[in-house]
């Protein structure tokens, strides 16, 4: 059941981002990983934040939007690859009318993963929003 992220969970949300990043951005270098780690929690309240918890009610991914554009989407380690990503996406589209995202070039299986429920690439940019050298492809949904 996707439900509504508490503020008291930020905590675990960093947690979740963290195994997420490790598991599939292999690209970052390790000083870019601390700075985003730091980075992140500053944009918790600017998205509504929902999240999908195991039995022991533990998040094991969640989602941020904010005016039709899915701003992030992490799910953790042990769970990528179990339906947990698609669970949040169709609910993110269906539920909360997203039409946008953005993604790393460099992460190619992200890619794929918004490409396979109809995203398409609109733009690239060879910066990501922090201008660190990240390149981001900009996908929108094509119905």
């Amino acid at each position: 059941m996707i439900q509504k992220v508490n503020k008291t969970e930020y905590p675990e949300l960093i947690s979740v981002w963290e195994s997420s990043v490790k598991a599939t951005h292999d690209f970052l270098k390790p000083e870019d990983f601390i700075f985003y780690k730091e980075l992140i929690p500053n944009f918790f309240d600017n998205v509504s934040l929902h999240c999908i918890k195991n039995d022991q009610q533990q998040i094991i991914g969640f989602i941020g939007t904010h005016d039709g554009n899915l701003e992030m989407l992490f799910v953790t380690a042990d769970q990528i690859g179990k339906g947990i990503g698609k669970k949040l996406l169709l609910y993110a589209i269906e539920e909360l009318k997203v039409t946008k995202v953005d993604v790393n070039k460099e992460n190619l299986t992200a890619s794929a993963f918004y490409k396979h429920f109809g995203f398409e690439i609109k733009s690239i940019s060879d910066v990501d929003g922090c201008g660190k050298p990240y390149p981001i492809l900009h996908l929108e949904l094509i119905k």
